[in-house]
């Protein structure tokens, strides 16, 4: 069953923005930390390989729960009051 949210106009784009922001810049920082671990060795003893393979689990798990949310989000229409 879909939950139906419903935000603001301001609300929606902070969402929107929120998304982009991670999957450009934390998803580039994430990948980053992958690459500097892989660059010290070994990755089955490589606790700094380990961290950096949980953080990306888990920014990609708020950039799914993110996209879910914004499927199921509705704008309100603003009201003007004269």
């Amino acid at each position: 069953m879909e939950k139906i949210s419903y935000y603001t106009e301001e609300g929606f784009k902070k969402l929107l923005n929120d998304l982009h922001l991670l999957k450009t810049k934390e998803r580039a920082h994430v990948a980053q930390q992958l690459s500097d671990a892989r660059e010290k060795g070994d990755l089955s003893e490589n606790a700094e390989y380990d961290a950096a393979k949980e953080a990306q689990e888990i920014l990609e798990n708020k950039i799914n729960q993110l996209e879910q949310v914004l499927s199921q989000a509705r704008v309100l229409a603003s009201a003007s009051y004269f």
